[in-house]
């Protein structure tokens, strides 16, 4: 491999990963020039150069090369489908036995209710980081059917786990177009620029106010934000499982964001007090104390609640648009019941 990359441009080993790009700029922003090989380039940089760099032309080389292997394994690394995810029962606050042991597949929704601080955030937890017993409930997390890969509870990349929680807030100084665009990159996709304008057309179809690719990140609201990170974690990311700490606040189609990822083959769990989201699941958890109390299957007499509800609360959204547009609301309302 070292006899390659000595041979290849500064702009074709750019091209691998915006890993190897950093790198590169980071110790030599001005003389790495696109059209330079490698090993043009490492000759070209002189004693005070390597000196601020902390590393000499050997280091340097060996860098590179361990972040182009590290990409090339990634590329060959095979994809490790999720057919199921398993919890298994723990204890509750009291230290009393659980009685639980729920498999999920793909495509599955399933709703977490129960009281403030009754331990929903805690199971979404122990789901996150896949828990082998290691955590206070002691609960144990299944991957098809058996304990996890280790790959799979510790790896920086390909999480298992995408987490959505209910404060997200962007700090990094980038337009929302450069954002997916880093990721799409990251995650090595050939049509990156389609990717980019799919995420944020989808983006924009559930937030209930559009934006521009343009537009920095630090801008968006907290709908918006939800909004783009639904879009994101469907369209982009690799995680076959979605947690989602309470959604029903962010201004966003609750519907559509759930049809996107179910359509994505996403096992989601979401924690929830909206009484829409909960019904759309075919199944729900009741937590209390810590623990697992009851699982509900949704039954026909809810669905038709759940229509019911869905029509009331499509007529909510519809007079918060009429808001941000100045309307006025002083037409009397009839609640579709």
């Amino acid at each position: 491999m070292r006899t390659r990359i000595l041979s290849l441009t500064i702009a074709e080993l750019a091209g691998w990963h915006p890993a190897i790009t950093d790198f590169l700029i980071s110790t030599d922003a001005a003389g790495a020039k696109p059209e330079r090989t490698l090993e043009a380039w490492l000759s070209s940089l002189g004693d005070d150069r390597l000196s601020d760099i902390g590393m000499d032309r050997e280091q340097v080389l060996a860098h590179v090369e361990a972040l182009a292997r590290q990409v090339e394994a990634l590329r060959r690394a095979p994809e490790r489908p999720v057919r199921s995810l398993t919890i298994q029962g723990g204890r509750d606050k009291s230290g009393r036995p659980e009685s639980l042991d729920l498999t999920l597949h793909a495509g599955d929704v399933l709703c977490i209710v129960g009281p403030t601080g009754s331990g929903k955030s805690r199971l979404l937890a122990d789901i996150e980081c896949l828990a082998q017993g290691d955590t206070p409930t002691g609960r144990r997390i299944l991957v098809n059917d058996a304990p996890p890969d280790p790959g799979w509870r510790f790896a920086s990349g390909r999480k298992l786990i995408a987490q959505l929680s209910q404060n997200m807030n962007f700090v990094v100084d980038l337009s929302v177009g450069e954002f997916v665009a880093m990721h799409a990159d990251c995650r090595m996709v050939t049509n990156r620029d389609a990717v980019v304008r799919d995420v944020i057309a989808c983006a924009n179809d559930l937030a209930g106010e559009s934006f521009a690719a343009e537009v920095s990140l630090t801008q968006l609201s907290g709908g918006q934000t939800r909004a783009l990170m639904i879009a994101d974690t469907a369209l982009l990311s690799a995680s076959p499982v979605v947690l989602i700490d309470e959604i029903e606040n962010a201004g966003i189609d609750r519907k559509k964001s759930l049809d996107l990822l179910i359509s994505q083959e996403k096992i989601v769990l979401i924690s929830t007090h909206d009484p829409v989201l909960a019904l759309m699941g075919r199944r729900r958890i009741v937590i209390g104390n810590g623990a697992v109390v009851e699982i509900i299957e949704t039954g026909a007499a809810e669905k038709a609640n759940l229509a019911v509800l869905e029509r009331i609360d499509r007529s909510l959204m519809d007079v918060r648009h009429r808001l941000r547009r100045g309307q006025r609301i002083d037409a009397p309302l009839v609640w579709p019941v």
